[in-house]
């Protein structure tokens, strides 16, 4: 495995979101280490941009998990998924500015994907509950 590819390596079996989304942090980190080796301003920048929301996401899974109340926790996940969306935003415009090769981001793409999905189903399956 190249060091290019060590950001983009995921594992398939299904894990729990906190340790899915520090996974993801690493994986993040990894990137904007890969980025600044090169000698593109660009890829620099969205290296950093993507690495802030990319590592906020666990940030606020984590801190939900300490949430106040059943609201408190909707909210934080809330902000987990917009910076995972964010983060969604910044690995396809790495990959269409040639920054870098887009099937290196696919498994990264794939990631980002699914951690909305899960934490969307997280978000949903609480609000059923407190409706109950």
């Amino acid at each position: 495995m190249t060091d290019a590819d060590t950001y983009a390596s995921s594992r398939t079996e299904p894990r729990e979101i906190r340790a899915r989304s520090f996974e993801y942090a690493l994986r993040a980190i990894k990137l904007h280490h890969y980025l600044q080796k090169q000698k593109d301003g660009a890829g620099w920048i969205l290296g950093k941009q993507y690495l802030r929301a990319a590592t906020s996401v666990g940030a606020n899974i984590e801190e939900a998990q300490a949430g106040e109340s059943r609201a408190d926790f909707i909210h934080k996940l809330g902000i987990a998924k917009k910076e995972a969306r964010e983060s969604m935003f910044w690995l396809p415009l790495l990959a269409e500015s040639q920054i870098l090769p887009a099937a290196q981001l696919k498994p990264l793409m794939r990631e980002t994907e699914e951690l909305i999905a899960v934490i969307t189903s997280i978000i949903l399956s609480t609000k059923r509950k407190s409706h109950k």
